[in-house]
C-alpha cells in the first residue's frame, strides 16, 4: 500500500525559506517518479517539481526554477522540497505525488496532474508580504 504524507509546511515572510517533507511508504523513491505539486484558493493544481530519482531527470516549473529544489533520503525514504526566496504566489496547499516505476511519468508528462496514482493529503504554505 502506497501512503505519502506531506509536512514542514507553515507561515513566513517573503523572502524567507521552508522546507516540506514527504514520507513514503509502500513505494521506492530510487524506482518512482516522485513530485510535488500545488493549489492555491480558486485555483487549477499546477505541477511544482517532479524527478525520476533513477534516472537523475528532474522538471521544475518556470515560475520555481531557482527557488525550490527537491532531494531526498533514502535511507528514511523522504522526499523533500527545499524552498528559498519565498513569494506571496507561493501561497498554497502543497502536495507529494508519486508513480511507482514511473520513468515515463516524469519523462513525458512530470507536471500533470491526471498522471499520477498517489496522493498526499497536502501541508499548507502560507507566505505574507
Amino acid at each position: 500500500q502506497v501512503q505519502l504524507a506531506e509536512s514542514g509546511g507553515g507561515s513566513v515572510q517573503a523572502g524567507g525559506s521552508l522546507r516540506l517533507s514527504c514520507t513514503a511508504s509502500g513505494v521506492t523513491l530510487r524506482t518512482s517518479c516522485m513530485a510535488w505539486f500545488r493549489q492555491a484558493p480558486g485555483n487549477e493544481r499546477e505541477g511544482v517539481v517532479a524527478v525520476y530519482l533513477g534516472g537523475g531527470s528532474t522538471t521544475y516549473a518556470d515560475s520555481v526554477k531557482g527557488r525550490f529544489t527537491i532531494s531526498q533520503d533514502y535511507i528514511k525514504n523522504i522526499l523533500y522540497l527545499s524552498m528559498n526566496n519565498l513569494k506571496p504566489e507561493d501561497t498554497a496547499m502543497y502536495y507529494c505525488a508519486t508513480v511507482p516505476y514511473g520513468y515515463n511519468v516524469c519523462s513525458v508528462q512530470p507536471l500533470t496532474v491526471a498522471a499520477y496514482d498517489h496522493w498526499g493529503q497536502g501541508t499548507q504554505v502560507t507566505v505574507s508580504s
